[in-house]
């Protein structure tokens, strides 16, 4: 339990609007996390509107979609609309920020929580190293599940970490993804073409799906669903976009080394 939770009171009139600007700025904060880290939109709107009401305002207002979002306090004269550029599927992070609105549900202090969203804000994400290794891990224990061949095994977990490489060093300059989920696949493939060409690989297709498994869309995929049956369809039908042009960028470059060969 937090040590610094307590009850929460209606703030005195001359903290009032100090306090509504405190609860808007947890909220929107919130929420904008979330949509960061990849969140359903339905998600994002029920923690908005939970953690206003839970500060005692009344009446919020939240539409979210995969790239925007427009929040008001009606009574309060508070609107604001924030536009989300960057989006990636930190799952970590949106345990985090559940976590902490379980936190304000249960009695967490306003200031607190204004705390904790200072020092979710300046937490470090994952180092770029530990992405890397974790596509070359997922690629190897892919092939495993197909029941690849041991000697298929050490081009499985390069060409994944190869491409979660090329991909996070692409959109380190442009955030055109697309085009950085083409390459990955193209030399992905490469990769596998040349092991099984003159080394000891066996099945250059078991290599290939394997490895381009950490690039697959599955969380924006399962999201897409999840929004279509909340009835989010604006926000599904984008997601299922999105996902499908990821999945053909993904196909184009790999077909288009199986079309050189």
């Amino acid at each position: 339990m937090l040590n610094d939770i307590e009850i929460i009171e209606e703030p005195d009139d001359s903290l009032k609007e100090s306090y509504v600007r405190d609860v808007f700025f947890v909220a929107i904060n919130c929420g904008k996390l979330l949509l960061e880290s990849g969140a359903e939109t339905y998600r994002i709107e029920d923690t908005m509107m939970r953690i206003s009401n839970t500060y005692g305002i009344s009446n919020p207002q939240v539409f979210v979609t995969p790239t925007v979002i427009i929040f008001s306090m009606n009574e309060h004269s508070l609107t604001q609309t924030v536009r989300i550029d960057e989006r990636a599927n930190d799952l970590g992070m949106v345990d985090v920020i559940n976590n902490l609105s379980r936190d304000i549900a249960r009695g967490l202090p306003i200031k607190s929580a204004i705390r904790k969203i200072e020092k979710i804000h300046d937490a470090l994400v994952f180092p770029f190293w530990l992405m890397v290794l974790s596509g070359g891990m997922t690629a190897f224990m892919f092939l495993l599940l197909f029941d690849g061949s041991v000697a298929d095994l050490p081009a499985a977990a390069f060409g994944g970490a190869l491409g979660v490489f090329i991909m996070e060093s692409i959109l380190r300059f442009t955030r055109v993804k697309f085009f950085t989920e083409f390459f990955a696949s193209f030399f992905i493939a490469v990769t596998s073409f040349l092991y099984v060409q003159y080394g000891p690989g066996l099945n250059m297709d078991l290599i290939i799906i394997a490895a381009v498994m950490p690039l697959v869309p599955g969380v924006l995929i399962t999201n897409a669903i999840r929004e279509m049956i909340r009835g989010h369809l604006l926000a599904g039908v984008m997601k299922g976009t999105e996902a499908m042009l990821t999945a053909f960028a993904i196909g184009a470059g790999v077909a288009l080394i199986f079309m050189l060969i």
